[in-house]
């Protein structure tokens, strides 16, 4: 990330798929919606499904989900505190995001960890933070210190930096990087890349379910996708070229594209930069919920391939592996 972005105290807004996966933080949404799973159910009866939870804090929960149009609630004539809740196509899918994260939970370093759980959620928190604060976005280009982080993105204060990079280390999505001298540069684990798979999992849901009250997916979004999910790519050992993956996104009024080259020999990815410049044997290009749709669809559905397409369906197939079976 080359460019950096003016310095703000203030905590970063969430980017795309950060509303969704905050949403799994509180683990009485998903109960909640697990609850509504089968059938309607009033707020009494939703209340002792629930183990009695204070009302105040059950009703915030279904406005919050109601906001999103994850759950339908129907209030009673003449009883403003009693409704009838039920969960609806967005609550469902609601739900089947949660599967994403709780695979990904499940491959987290020193143990699976149960959706819910306090390591779950700090886990689910700090991703969120280092995806909305764009740390992610700058060490999955490469390994950076604090102080280098710090002088690309000058918006979040030092200390602040620091915060998120410990709490994200704890949870085992970055580690200092061995024998680098006293910079002590920070990297991705395996597990945060991963993590791309519940992130575009989180943005498909927002695209499809609420787009008009969470962020839409923008340049540094798709780059990082990118940047994470390439290193992991399974690939045919005879495979060999450059393909270029682009995304359509709106950063401002006009429509760009942006994305990442990837060059490919014998079936290992030797290099890939968050670009669009330069020759490429393949490519692949699609509106972002065009690209998002691949994590539970198979096949190469709504993109666009041209080139060497052999080379472009076989990437774009791996990518829909790393997203959908960490391992």
């Amino acid at each position: 990330m080359e460019q950096s972005i003016s310095r703000s105290s203030h905590r970063p807004a969430l980017r795309a798929g950060g509303r969704a996966l905050t949403l799994l933080v509180g683990p009485l949404n998903i109960e909640i919606l697990r609850r509504l799973e089968p059938g309607p159910r009033s707020t009494q009866s939703l209340r002792r499904e629930l183990g009695v939870p204070p009302q105040s804090t059950l009703r915030l929960h279904l406005r919050a989900l109601a906001e999103l149009g994850a759950v339908d609630n129907h209030p009673h004539d003449g009883q403003p505190t009693s409704a009838d809740h039920e969960i609806s196509r967005a609550g469902r899918g609601l739900l089947h995001l949660a599967e994403h994260v709780e695979a990904w939970l499940r491959v987290a370093p020193g143990g699976p960890k149960e959706l819910g759980s306090t390591g779950a959620r700090s886990s689910i928190k700090a991703l969120v933070d280092g995806w909305s604060s764009h740390i992610v976005r700058a060490l999955a280009a490469r390994p950076l210190s604090l102080t280098e982080l710090n002088s690309l993105i000058p918006r979040i204060s030092y200390p602040s930096l620091e915060r998120r990079l410990t709490a994200m280390r704890e949870c085992g999505l970055v580690e200092v990087q061995p024998d680098a001298g006293r910079l002590r540069p920070y990297k991705v684990t395996r597990w945060l890349r991963q993590g791309v798979g519940p992130v575009t999992a989180a943005m498909a849901w927002e695209r499809t379910y609420a787009p008009a009250q969470t962020a839409r997916v923008r340049r540094l979004d798709a780059e990082s996708a990118f940047l994470l999910a390439i290193p992991l790519l399974d690939l045919p050992t005879g495979l060999n070229g450059r393909c270029r993956l682009a995304v359509e996104v709106h950063d401002g009024t006009s429509p760009l594209f942006a994305g990442a080259l990837v060059t490919i020999e014998r079936g290992t990815v030797t290099s890939c930069v968050a670009s669009l410049e330069g020759q490429a044997e393949a490519w692949a290009s699609g509106r972002p919920l065009s690209w998002l749709r691949l994590i539970d669809r198979p096949g190469d559905g709504e993109l666009e391939l041209g080139g060497d397409r052999v080379l472009a369906r076989s990437v774009v197939e791996a990518l829909q592996r790393a997203a959908r079976e960490p391992n």
